[in-house]
Order: structure tokens, then sequence, then C-alpha cells
């Protein structure tokens, strides 16, 4: 029995076209107003190239759907909206080294203080400086997924000590209800959950008047699980510093007091923006459709919220 599978990029399906059993047909995001094509009525199997908003009003084209494949690792925006008796599954594992490895880069730029002395260069000044170390810092890292994982993989070389932190107690992972006992030892904080309505706001003014006077708040999340204005006071009253991958809201309108707070450091959302993504998207997606065609669960099913 052969599925199909709906596919909006050419990465796409060149992956799919090594799955047995598998017929792949390219749809074009940019022409979506049109519907999508007719092959949409036999499809059991999704991959969106576009945002739910768009996507959902053509669903009901597609009546034999069982399973909706994310490209991205969060699942926040189809949560809420997929058709009963369809799975959802992301694309967790594609993503976690690219955002790992900005985590690093504003890590490294913060502790060796980077950005001051690229001033410094502007300035034709030679201001040499003793600078922190990110060796022996007390990292806490929020999520113990493939992100956080892939996070702690890259900071053990350097020498920081890493404490993990997730929905629910495991081995080497604490539970997210020892936050408030974790969170004065901590030197930097990096926010690499899902966004969930458990995580939503998690980090509050409490959460952040718990950390001590001089550490590094770092988001790789979601704009959301930070309260910002509870942030903006943190850094505008100098206590603490930030690295923002993600924002709320976000896109960051140009008139928001984030863009001129102290202490800041602001990226548009590109944690996971680097060369090949989609093709290792892609190689994620198509391991979680064969499961799929050979009557198997995929690995990274959602249920429930995550």
């Amino acid at each position: 029995m052969t599925i199909t599978v709906l596919i909006p990029h050419d990465d796409g399906m060149t992956a799919l076209s090594e799955v047995p059993d598998v017929r792949a047909v390219r749809y074009d995001v940019d022409s979506l107003g049109d519907g999508l094509p007719a092959e949409a009525a036999e499809a059991e199997v999704l991959v969106p190239g576009a945002s739910p908003a768009t996507l959902q009003p053509l669903l009901d084209g597609m009546p034999k759907l069982r399973l909706i494949q994310l490209l991205s690792a969060g699942a926040e925006e189809w949560t809420t909206c997929v058709p009963d008796g369809v799975l959802l599954s992301t694309c967790r594992g594609a993503h976690g080294g690219s955002t790992a490895e900005w985590v690093m880069a504003v890590l490294l730029s913060h502790y060796r203080g980077l950005s001051g002395f690229v001033d410094a260069q502007r300035r034709r000044e030679w201001s040499p400086r003793t600078m922190p170390t990110l060796q022996g810092s007390r990292v806490l890292v929020v999520g113990a997924g493939d992100l956080g994982q892939q996070l702690r993989r890259r900071l053990l070389p350097f020498d920081a000590w890493v404490t993990m932190v997730g929905s629910t107690p495991r081995e080497g992972v604490h539970g997210v209800d020892e936050l408030p006992e974790l969170l004065p030892d901590a030197d930097v904080v990096v926010l690499m959950t899902p966004l969930t309505s458990r995580t939503r706001g998690l980090v509050d003014a409490q959460f952040l008047a718990a950390m001590p006077d001089g550490a590094l708040l770092v988001n790789a999340a979601r704009g959301p699980v930070v309260d910002t204005d509870a942030l903006l006071a943190e850094l505008t009253a100098g206590r603490l510093s930030a690295a923002l991958d993600v924002t709320d809201p976000e896109p960051l309108p140009e008139d928001h007091p984030l863009w001129t707070a102290p202490n800041v450091m602001i990226t548009p959302h590109v944690g996971g923006a680097v060369r090949g993504f989609r093709r290792r998207s892609y190689q994620v997606a198509a391991a979680e459709i064969a499961r799929y065609v050979r009557g198997e669960l995929p690995n990274n099913l959602v249920q429930g919220e995550y």
C-alpha cells in the first residue's frame, strides 16, 4: 500500500524519495489561495509549510489525513487545532545542535566581553582588561529534552557546572518544582523549554528575583516563557543581564523598550537558522513518516500539549 504525503519543499521530495511505499506530492505554499493539489484528497500525511491559520481551512480537503509532521521542534501553534483522529509529530532532534551552538556563542561573548572589545576597536582604543570565564560557572538549563541535552554536551568541555531541570524529576534531572532552591546558585539560567500552559510566564518577577545579582538569563525557548515587563525591570535596575533569541512580543516592535534596555543582547529568532537546517529537518521528518508507513507511532508524537 502506498501512502500519499504532501510536501512543501524540494528537500522534502528528495528525502521522501528514499522512503518505501511513499508517494510524495509537492505543493506550493505561495499558491495556497488556489487550494491544495488534487492529490490532497488521498493524502494521509501533511508536512506544513505555512501557519495553522493558513492551512487549517484547507484540511477539509484532506479526508484521509492521519498525520501532521512538523519541521519544527515546537508544536505550540498546532496543538489546539489538529483535527480529531490526526496524529501530530515534531521535528525534535533536528535543531538542538544549532540552538545549543547559539547559546554557546552568546555565553562566550558575554563572559569574554566581546561586544565591549568590538566597541573599543571601533574607537581605535587598545583597552585590555580581565574578564570572567565560563570555566567553573554554574549553568542551570531549564528544559531537559533534546535541546537541553545538546547544550549540556557542549558546556561540559568548557568545565562549566551544569544542572538540568525538566518538567518531571528523573536521574540526572531535577524537577521544575525545585527551581526556587536551584536559582539562587545559578550564574546562568538557560531556557530551552517548549511553550505550554505550564511554561507560559514561568520566568516571572519571583523567578527573576531568585536569581543572584549579576546572573545571566538566556532565552532560547519561546518569548512568552518570560514575563517581559519583569525582565525589563531587572535589566533596567542593572541587577541581571539577558541574551534573547526570542521575545514577547515577536517580532519586537522598533519602539519597544527591550531594544534599548541595558545589559541585553537580542537576536531575531535565529538560533536554529543555519545552513542545511531544512535538510536536517527532513531527515528527521522522513524517519518519522517511515515509522508511520510501517504502522508504528512516530517517536516525536505530541500527546496533549507535549
